[in-house]
C-alpha cells in the first residue's frame, strides 16, 4: 500500500509532457503540446497536453487525463503501477514489500500474464549470468558475436536451460499458476505433460513501449537442421505481434531527437546498431511490416529508412510493406548493404563511424530507389517497362501529399524517359480507381437502406431520450467547481428587511449552498458523486481546487477534470493588436449566476412536464385543484428566472 504523503510527492513531481512525450511526439502550441493520439488512429494532431494543468486530452476520441491515467490507459498499468512507474522516473523512493503467492493469485488476469513474462525475463538473465550452462552456452554466444556485457543488460538477454522443464517447476514453486505461464506460451501443457518452450535457447525478451516485457524470442544454438532457428511467444492478452516493434522502448526518444527511424528485420540488427552507436533503431521481427507497426513508428517521426541486406528478390517481396508507409503520408528511404552482409554482420565488421558514414551516403529516396531498380530488371522490354511503370505510378499514387506527388512524377518522368503529362494522366486513373474502391468497402461495412428517405426537420422523440434531462445544465454546474471552485466573487442577496446586501464567497460554497437551499440533487451519478465530495470537502474546512480534481483517488473523477478542464481551442493573444476580448474568469460571478439558474429553470421544466402529466390522470377533484395551484406557481417560477437569463418562456 502506497501512503497519501507518497501519491502527493509522486504526483507533484510527475510532469505530464515528460510523461506523455516518451510515448507520443508532441510539438508546441500556444501554451500546449499537441500531437497524434496513441488511442485512435489519425492523421490530423487532436491530441492535446496542457503542461501548465498536467493533463491530456484528446479531442478526437475523447480520453483525457493526468500522468497516471495516461498510464492506466496506454500501458494498461494498474494505479499502484502507475505510481510505481512514475516514482521510479522521478527517483522517488516506495517502500515495496515482496508479493507473496497468495497476493499474486489476486492479481487480474492481464496483470498475471505481465507478472509471468517479467518473472521469466529475469529468470533467463538471471540463467545466462549465474549458471554454468549459461555462462559457458548462452554468455559465450553472446560474447563471440561481440555483445558487450553492458548492451546484453541493456536488452535484458537471457538463457532458457535445457531441461524439459527447468524454468515451468521453478516458476510452479514461486506460486505463479500454470493456466497464466500456458497463457503467455512460455510453458507448452499436452496430454497431461507440461515443458518450457524455450528450453535450450538464448533469450531476446520483447518490451513494450514503456519496457515491460509482452513475450519472447528464442534463438536454437543446436546444429541439428531440423530445429527451428527461432520460436517465438504466441498471440495472448498482452501480446500481439502485429503491433510490436522489438527495441521501441530504447529507439523512441532516439527516433524524436534525430526524426528518423531505422527499421531492420531482426533481434541481432537492432542490438549490433546499438553497439555502433546508432539507437533509432527497431526491428520487425521477422514479421511482415503491418499498419500498427507503422503508426506506432509515425507517432515520433514521419521518416523511416528501411536497412537490407544485398538481397534484390527479399526488397521486392517487401514493397506491399512500403507502400503502407507512403500511404501513411511518410518519408520512406532504403538503405542497401553490399551482397553477403546485412545490418548485424556490417555493424560488427566496421568502426561505428564507418557504419554511421554508410548509413548516411547509401540513404536513397524509395520511389527512386525502385524505379531505378525495376528500370534495371526490364531492361529494353517494352512490356516489361509498361509494367514498371504502373508499378511505380501505383506507389506515387498512394502518397497523401498532391505536392509530393508532382515532384515525384516530374522527376520519375525523367528517369524512366516518359512525359509528366502521360505519368500524370495514369497516376489520376490510379488514384480514382483507389477512391471508389474505398468507397466500396465503406458501403459494405455500413450498407445504407434505400428506402429510408434523408432526414429533413426535427428528428422524432427517441423511446427513452429524455429532452429534459438536466445533464447539460449539471455538467457546466461541475465545469465551474472543478476551474474556479477556490476564486472568490461577490454576491448580492436581500436581508431580513428586504435591502441589498454584498458578500465575498468562494464559487464552491456559494455553488454548493444556493443548490442546497432550494434543494436540487444531480441526476447524474457521476456529477453527484461530485457534488456530494465537493460539499463533504467544504464540511472539512477544506476548498477543492482543480489540482484536487485531478489528482483526485477516484479515477472516473481524475478523467471527468481533464475532459472538463482543458479547451480543444486556445484564444489568440489579441492584445497585441489592441483587440481585448473578456475571459470567463473575468465575468465569474455572472458566468456561475447564469449556470445555476439554468439548472434551476431546467429542474422546473421537468416538475411542470411531471405535474402535467399527473394532472392528466387526476380524477379526484382535490388532487386536480391541488395540481392546477402547482402548475401554476412553476410557471411563474419559470418566468422569474427565465427573466432573469433573458429568455421568453413559450409556455
Amino acid at each position: 500500500m502506497i501512503s497519501k504523503e507518497t501519491i502527493q510527492e509522486i504526483m507533484d513531481a510527475a510532469r505530464i509532457d515528460e510523461v506523455v512525450g516518451e510515448f507520443v511526439s508532441l510539438k508546441k502550441r500556444g501554451a500546449n503540446l499537441i500531437g497524434l493520439c496513441p488511442f485512435h488512429n489519425e492523421k490530423t494532431p487532436s491530441f492535446t497536453v496542457s503542461p501548465q494543468r498536467g493533463i491530456f486530452k484528446c479531442f478526437g476520441c475523447g480520453k483525457g487525463g493526468n500522468a497516471v491515467q495516461f498510464l492506466m490507459e496506454h500501458e494498461q498499468f494498474t494505479y499502484p503501477e502507475a505510481l510505481r512507474y512514475l516514482a521510479k522516473k522521478y527517483n522517488i523512493e516506495i517502500e515495496e514489500k515482496e508479493q507473496t503467492p497468495e497476493e499474486i493469485k489476486q492479481l487480474n488476469e492481464k496483470e498475471s500474464l505481465f507478472h509471468v513474462t517479467d518473472f521469466a525475463a529475469k529468470y533467463f538473465a538471471d540463467n545466462l549470468f549465474n549458471t554454468e550452462k549459461g555462462r559457458a552456452v548462452g554468455l559465450s554466444y553472446f560474447k563471440e558475436r561481440g555483445f558487450r556485457e553492458d548492451i546484453i543488460k541493456k536488452f535484458q538477454l537471457g538463457y532458457a536451460l535445457e531441461g524439459w522443464d527447468d524454468f515451468t517447476a521453478h516458476a510452479l514453486k514461486m506460486g505463479y499458476k500454470l493456466e497464466y505461464l500456458e497463457k503467455t506460451g512460455l510453458t507448452i501443457v499436452k496430454e497431461n505433460k507440461q515443458y518450457d518452450r524455450f528450453r535450450g535457447r538464448v533469450i531476446f525478451p520483447i518490451r513494450n513501449l514503456s519496457g515491460r516485457v509482452l513475450g519472447f524470442g528464442g534463438r536454437t544454438l543446436s546444429a541439428d537442421k531440423k530445429t527451428p532457428k527461432y520460436v517465438n511467444s504466441p498471440e495472448s492478452d498482452i501480446y500481439h505481434k502485429s503491433k510490436v516493434l522489438y527495441g521501441i522502448d530504447l529507439a523512441k526518444n532516439a527516433i524524436i531527437t534525430n526524426d528518423n527511424c531505422f527499421l531492420v528485420e531482426g533481434y541481432t540488427d537492432v542490438i549490433s546498431l546499438h553497439m555502433a552507436g546508432i539507437t533509432n533503431v527497431v526491428a520487425s521481427s521477422g514479421t511482415s511490416l503491418t499498419t500498427d507497426q507503422i503508426r506506432l513508428i509515425s507517432r515520433y517521426t514521419k521518416n523511416i529508412t528501411i536497412l537490407y541486406d544485398g538481397d534484390e528478390a527479399g526488397i521486392k517481396a517487401s514493397f506491399r510493406g512500403i507502400d503502407m508507409i507512403l500511404e501513411q503520408g511518410m518519408d520512406v528511404k532504403i538503405v542497401l548493404f553490399p551482397e553477403g552482409e546485412d545490418p548485424d554482420s556490417f555493424a560488427r565488421s566496421h568502426r561505428s563511424s564507418e557504419v554511421q558514414d554508410f548509413i548516411r551516403e547509401k540513404a536513397d529516396n524509395f520511389i527512386f530507389f525502385k524505379t531505378n531498380l525495376l528500370v534495371k530488371d526490364a531492361g529494353n522490354d517494352p512490356v516489361k517497362k509498361a509494367g514498371l511503370i504502373k508499378e511505380i505510378v501505383n506507389s506515387i499514387a498512394l502518397i497523401p501529399d498532391q505536392i509530393i506527388r508532382s515532384v515525384y512524377v516530374k522527376e520519375c518522368s525523367a528517369l524512366l524517359d516518359i512525359t509528366e503529362q502521360t505519368l500524370m494522366n495514369e497516376l489520376n486513373r490510379v488514384r480514382r480507381k483507389n477512391y471508389n474502391r474505398k468507397l466500396k468497402e465503406k458501403a459494405k461495412e455500413s450498407p445504407a437502406d434505400d428506402n429510408v428517405e434523408p432526414f429533413v426537420g426535427v428528428p422524432e422523440e427517441q423511446p427513452g431520450f429524455d429532452y429534459l434531462s438536466p445533464e447539460g445544465q449539471e455538467k457546466d454546474v461541475v465545469r465551474l467547481l472543478m476551474n474556479f471552485g477556490n476564486r472568490e466573487i461577490d454576491f448580492d442577496y436581500l436581508d431580513e428587511n428586504k435591502e441589498t446586501q454584498s458578500e465575498t464567497a468562494d464559487v464552491a460554497s456559494f455553488i454548493v449552498s444556493d443548490l442546497l437551499n432550494d434543494e436540487i440533487s444531480f441526476i447524474n451519478p457521476l456529477f453527484k458523486k461530485i457534488f456530494d465530495d465537493v460539499n463533504n470537502r467544504l464540511n472539512e474546512g477544506i476548498i477543492p481546487d482543480e489540482k484536487y480534481f485531478l489528482n483526485h483517488d477516484d479515477q472516473e473523477i481524475a478523467g471527468l477534470a481533464a475532459t472538463l478542464l482543458l479547451s480543444k481551442y486556445e484564444l489568440n493573444d489579441w492584445e497585441r493588436v489592441h483587440i481585448y476580448v473578456s475571459k470567463e474568469e473575468e465575468k465569474l460571478k455572472t458566468a456561475v449566476e447564469h449556470a445555476l439558474l439554468s439548472l434551476k429553470l431546467r429542474w422546473l421544466e421537468r416538475k411542470f412536464e411531471e405535474n402535467g402529466n399527473a394532472l392528466k390522470n387526476a380524477t379526484d377533484d382535490t388532487d386536480i385543484e391541488m395540481l392546477l395551484v402547482n402548475q401554476t406557481n412553476l410557471i411563474k417560477k419559470k418566468k422569474i428566472i427565465s427573466a432573469k437569463l433573458g429568455r421568453i418562456i413559450l409556455r
